[in-house]
């Protein structure tokens, strides 16, 4: 019998999937303004400092929130300052934005801070189909980060690949 040979675990070819990356659900949070608007059309400051006040933060307290209105209105800047205040109070970090704004924004942040010393002189292959929807600035941003240490970059699976670069 003939042995069968598994030639993309021979490739060397290192995977990374950008998945790996992003932040787990239990560390958000959403925070919208849009229940507080009087009439669904604007913020009064002292319904919003009493709501705020008589509210239960506990959800919020150690996780990313990501703070938007949901409805077409004009929100005061103080507002965002009112909201980051008692956000504060409970350690959680504040992000301006609806959730896959924030999902964005972390996961890019997690690609900036990202170890590429493991990727040097390697073929790497980005995870292109995977479970979950990735902006295409996660992969602006990779391409970025390892552009400069790679011998090549790919996308897609290690068993079919679209060829991004190669170092000369």
């Amino acid at each position: 019998m003939e042995t069968i040979v598994n030639k993309v675990a021979e490739s060397g070819i290192l995977t990374l999937n950008l998945e790996h990356l992003l932040p787990a659900a239990d560390t958000l949070a959403m925070f919208d303004i849009a229940p507080y608007l009087f009439k669904g059309m604007i913020l009064r400051e002292k319904d919003f400092r009493t709501a705020l006040q008589e509210m239960d933060w506990a959800p919020y307290a150690h996780k990313k929130v990501a703070v938007y209105c949901s409805a077409e209105a004009i929100i005061p800047m103080w507002a965002y300052m009112l909201i980051s205040s008692w956000l504060y109070k409970c350690e959680a970090a504040p992000f301006h934005g609806n959730e896959a704004q924030l999902k964005e924004q972390l996961l890019n942040q997690a690609i900036d801070a990202l170890d590429v010393q493991p990727y040097t002189d390697g073929r790497v292959v980005v995870k292109g189909c995977g479970d979950v929807p990735l902006p295409e600035s996660a992969f602006l941003r990779i391409s970025a980060r390892l552009l400069p240490v790679v011998k090549s970059l790919m996308y897609g699976e290690p068993c079919s690949t679209v060829p991004i670069y190669k170092k000369k």
